[in-house]
């Protein structure tokens, strides 16, 4: 029987949390601030798009080595470092006089999310040694991670509305000052024993292959499939193999990709892949239908989307206590198809007076993604040994974050196409895009309606999507017992893996 965690522990999870909560808050608290920004900084097109989406960037890319290195020198060393780096940032982006200097402010932020976010998920796998406990803390780190992105856009909102921008970016300071105070008191620090620094040259390749790869995707989602799109993402996909290949080579990697050959680690990854690029594309759909489509600010926006959130929340904490006694495989197929059900209520949605079908679609799908980012998360971390776990959490992580990427730039080229075939009819700009039709006044409830059709289309994908995450839940990961979400023996899951 592993001793149950105490006071201590559980103040040290409220420790993570907060950090958890602000580096998700802070991919998407700058939305709002984007004309402000413009205005006072007047950056070109191009360098707008990077103030948004190079954190993000920098953050996917490097997860696995930085979940790698605090495995071997310490989580909570690379934890506290990456805590005061995106204080830091944080303050040279909130003041940042023109816009390559805010640029390279929130670079330095997303590497100090990727120091942070496989530390925070790895030290709770290693406070909380009793598989209830930690199933329950998981589950509340992963419904921590929804609420920083759905809160963004709001905590944006009410900020902007009496302050300049930089004050988006200021709220990471006290929360990181907080951490860099109070986890050396409450949270233990956790190593690999046996283990010297990690191989140079891999940490190298992680970076080679997801840099080129992340950009690769995010490219595909703004312009489609251009040149450099391709050319970036096939170069991340030959760093990867021999990244793989080196992997299989060292006595101790930086990535024991053998973890994949664990049904448990791989079919969870499959299954929160799924649901990510699902959620992901949808999600940015529905957020633009609420404001271009039904007319409502950018702070109702945020309000409508709060009460989904607060039910997710509720549901990541309740699904671990649920997979006590029933196979986590089943709770999470329950959620996917209860995502089903939501999303096929989104194809329904009409451009005239849609916004009640919307709303209950959205209301629907969105908690039931729950159990997957509360069990799946667990499954992963458990198929992995201790002394893997920044690895594992790390890998997680990444899927997330690939999983919203491909999602947006699946399901926006989806609403894009069918916006544009609805749309031949019309001028140029207006038949380009929506808010080009709304900047026109032109062929604007052709354009509302073209745009919902969109957004139908890319339901009845992410309706097959999860369907398909169901399936692989109860095929895969069916052999994981109720009594929390440990990976079963080895010896039954593991699959050899060569390359």
């Amino acid at each position: 029987m592993s001793a149950k965690a105490g006071p201590r522990e559980w103040l040290g999870l409220f420790v993570l949390l907060l950090p958890t909560t602000l580096l998700f808050l802070a991919m998407t608290v700058l939305f709002l601030a984007t004309p402000q920004i413009a205005a006072d900084l007047r950056p070109s097109g191009n360098e707008l798009l990077w103030v948004n989406d190079v954190y993000g960037f920098m953050m996917a890319g490097l997860l696995v080595a930085m979940g790698t290195v605090g495995d071997r020198i310490g989580r909570r060393k690379v934890l506290l470092f990456g805590a005061a780096l995106f204080g830091v940032a944080s303050v040279l982006a909130a003041f940042a006089p023109n816009a390559g200097l805010l640029i390279g402010a929130r670079a330095l932020m997303g590497i100090g999310a990727a120091a942070v976010m496989p530390s925070t998920l790895s030290l709770i796998s290693a406070m909380f040694a009793d598989a209830r406990q930690r199933a329950t803390a998981i589950g509340t780190w992963a419904a921590s991670v929804s609420v920083g992105v759905a809160v963004g856009p709001l905590v944006g909102g009410l900020l902007l509305e009496s302050f300049w921008w930089g004050a988006a970016l200021l709220i990471g300071v006290p929360v990181m000052a907080l951490v860099v105070i109070a986890a050396p008191l409450l949270v233990p620090d956790y190593k690999a024993p046996g283990t010297g620094l990690p191989d140079g040259l891999s940490v190298l390749l992680s970076m080679a292959t997801l840099l080129p790869l992340v950009y690769g995707v995010k490219e595909f989602s703004k312009s489609g499939l251009t040149l450099t799109a391709v050319l970036t993402a096939v170069a991340g996909l030959a760093f990867g193999v021999w990244f793989v290949r080196r992997q299989l080579r060292l006595e101790v990697p930086l990535l024991d990709v053998r973890l994949f050959g664990n049904r448990t680690f791989s079919g969870a990854l499959g299954v929160f892949l799924l649901s990510a690029i699902a959620l992901g594309g949808v999600y940015l759909l529905f957020t633009q239908y609420l404001q271009l489509v039904a007319g409502l600010s950018p702070l109702e926006s945020g309000l409508w989307i709060l009460p989904a959130a607060l039910a997710l929340v509720a549901v990541s904490t309740l699904s671990p206590v649920l997979a006590r006694k029933v196979r986590p495989a089943y709770v999470v197929a329950a959620g996917s198809l209860l995502s089903l059900v939501g999303y096929v209520v989104l194809t329904q949605v009409e451009s005239a007076a849609g916004l009640p079908v919307l709303i209950t679609g959205f209301y629907v799908l969105y908690p039931g993604i729950a159990p997957t980012m509360a069990l799946t998360t667990g499954m992963v971390i458990g198929a992995a040994p201790p002394e893997k776990a920044g690895a594992a959490s790390a890998v997680n992580t990444t899927a997330s974050d690939l999983g919203v990427s491909l999602g947006i730039a699946l399901m926006g080229s989806i609403g894009t196409a069918v916006y544009q075939a609805g749309m031949g009819h019309a001028p140029a700009e207006a038949a380009d895009s929506l808010s080009g039709a709304l900047a026109t006044g032109s062929f604007v409830d052709d354009a509302r309606a073209a745009f919902t059709s969109g957004l139908n289309a890319a339901s009845v994908v992410a309706a097959v999507l999860v369907a398909g995450a169901a399936l692989l839940a109860v095929t895969l990961l069916r052999r994981v017992p109720a009594a929390g979400t440990a990976a079963p023996a080895a010896s039954e899951e593991e699959v050899p893996v060569s390359v």
